[in-house]
């Protein structure tokens, strides 16, 4: 005869044993689709002109682009860039992609728009000076890039708007395909 104790571990060892067996024969969860954005390519030449562009002015920056998903993609900084800088392109970027505007656009829009600077002060990474900027293919998102560390925001959606410039029509063939 067993005791209660020894029928407890008994019956937890056949639930553990049959939840292991039921584990193994289930089918593994299907990995979600990547989001649509520019190739890796695409993203690394858009990156690298908007850091010429800037470098040219003579600042030094730090250049994020995500796609759709927000993963990033490339984030080039030059030489000399402040980490402040390097962070604020990924934000900048992130910014633009979470609220489907320049940021530039937005920063001007939580001037008189309560419900939406409340949005972006509720999360510190969130940053509406210029620098982030959409990447579209037609009307379709697919994805941002940002710039950091020019004196002068401006500066830095100079820069990102020549980075977009520079690979636009090779995103529109990429995206035609699909």
């Amino acid at each position: 005869m067993t005791s209660p104790r020894t029928s407890f571990w008994l019956a937890a060892l056949t639930v553990t044993l049959g939840v292991s067996s039921a584990a193994r024969t289930q089918t593994p969860p299907v990995a979600p689709a990547p989001a649509p954005g520019p190739s890796l390519e695409l993203a690394s030449a858009a990156a690298r002109t908007a850091l010429d562009a800037c470098k040219a002015k003579g600042f030094s920056v730090g250049v994020s682009v995500i796609d759709s998903g927000g993963v990033l993609k490339v984030l080039l900084a030059q030489d000399g860039t402040s980490a402040r800088g390097v962070q604020s392109s990924t934000n900048k970027a992130t910014t633009s992609l979470t609220f489907k505007d320049a940021t530039s656009h937005l920063g001007e829009r939580v001037k008189s728009d309560a419900e939406l600077a409340q949005a972006v002060s509720a999360n510190a990474a969130f940053n509406v000076r210029a620098g982030g900027v959409l990447l579209k293919v037609k009307d379709r998102i697919v994805g941002a890039i940002g710039v950091g560390g020019a004196h002068g925001s401006e500066n830095d959606e100079a820069c990102a708007l020549a980075g977009i410039q520079a690979v636009q029509g090779r995103l529109d063939a990429e995206f035609a395909a699909h």
